[in-house]
């Protein structure tokens, strides 16, 4: 089964693309300066920073490349020199080197470099849930070169995202609740979802690209054994019997797993992944542990990322992408707040 991806790529990221060295293993475009976002207008969409995310073979020769392309793009970490930015990348956070607020032929982006390695770990057993989550929801892929193995991971990545958002969910359930619960598995315990995103943000995703989520998981739910899927109705039935959960919780990441089992299993018991998961498929509270279980991951990923993006971007950069996101945030909240009327 191949990953469906939306492939129109207008020559506005092929442009930029090209400002970039090309040895690209997978790169994608995200966001809401790329995909419309509930309460966004075209005009507002075309101003929003543009996000990628570059997987790359080799980063060291990818920085050394990009030094020289585009040196301005990186903060005073660029006196180090590629090797220490490699480190710098793959050995804090969620193993992503950004560069933001950086014009390119007339937009502000953002982009994320991540070696392939890297990325096909996240994609396979959620390591830190930061990449992987973003390829939950529907993104604009530019470039996908015919590595096998990275394919493979793409598509365990959603069929994962399904199976724990199954288990969050209730027997029935339809197409936009799975959406809403696929979409928000990489925000639960993300601590700037607390301060600095718009708290609508999972919602407004989901509402305007109901087709985009469709195209990204029918093949996934019409083959799952687990479910009965009416795409007419747009409705789902999963099995929640204890043999159903057990199904769900094995096919879930290792990261996941381990996650779940420090939850359930106190100290020192040291019973086997399998023995736990089979008591988890029988507890009334079987979706939230795991939901608990994600929180985890995601928010120790959030922080230790978001402390490396100050170093990455700079510290007026920092400032300025910050204080961006928290106007946005201030922008949701006034659209949510219900007007009081006055009493006559």
């Amino acid at each position: 089964m191949t990953l469906p991806a939306l492939h129109n790529t207008g020559v506005v990221y092929r442009r930029i693309l090209s400002q970039f060295p090309q040895d690209i293993s997978l790169a994608f475009a995200y966001g809401s300066g790329v995909f419309k976002q509930h309460g966004t207008s075209q005009g507002q969409m075309e101003k929003n920073m543009m996000d990628f995310v570059f997987a790359v073979d080799d980063p060291v020769t990818w920085h050394t490349m990009n030094l020289l392309q585009n040196r301005k793009h990186y903060s005073i970490l660029k006196l180090l020199g590629p090797t220490k930015i490699h480190s710098i990348q793959n050995d804090h956070g969620a193993a992503v080197y950004y560069n933001t607020l950086v014009p390119v032929d007339g937009r502000i982006i953002k982009y994320g470099v991540i070696s392939t390695e890297s990325l096909i770990e996240d994609l396979m057993h959620w390591k830190t849930m930061y990449i992987a989550g973003r390829l939950h929801k529907p993104v604009k892929m530019l470039v996908q070169n015919e590595n096998g193995k990275l394919r493979a991971a793409l598509v365990a990545n959603l069929k994962s995202a399904v199976m724990a958002s199954f288990l969050m969910l209730p027997e029935s359930f339809n197409e936009e609740d799975l959406f809403m619960q696929i979409a928000g598995l990489s925000y639960a315990g993300d601590f700037r979802m607390v301060i600095g995103e718009d708290k609508s943000k999972v919602a407004n995703i989901v509402k305007d690209n109901i087709e985009h989520f469709r195209s990204l998981y029918n093949n996934i739910l019409q083959d799952c054994p687990q479910v009965v899927y009416k795409p007419q109705q747009g409705k789902l039935e999963v099995d929640k019997s204890p043999e159903g959960q057990f199904i769900q919780l094995m096919a879930l990441p290792r990261t996941l797993q381990q996650k779940i089992t420090k939850i359930v299993d106190p100290p020192g018991k040291n019973r086997d992944v399998e023995e736990i998961l089979l008591q988890v498929a029988q507890d009334p509270d079987c979706g939230a542990v795991v939901q608990q279980g994600i929180s985890t991951i995601v928010k120790s990923s959030s922080i230790t990322q978001s402390i490396k993006g100050i170093a990455t971007a700079g510290i007026w950069k920092s400032v300025s992408y910050s204080s961006k996101k928290l106007l946005k945030m201030w922008k949701g909240w006034r659209r949510r707040k219900p007007s009081v009327s006055h009493m006559s």
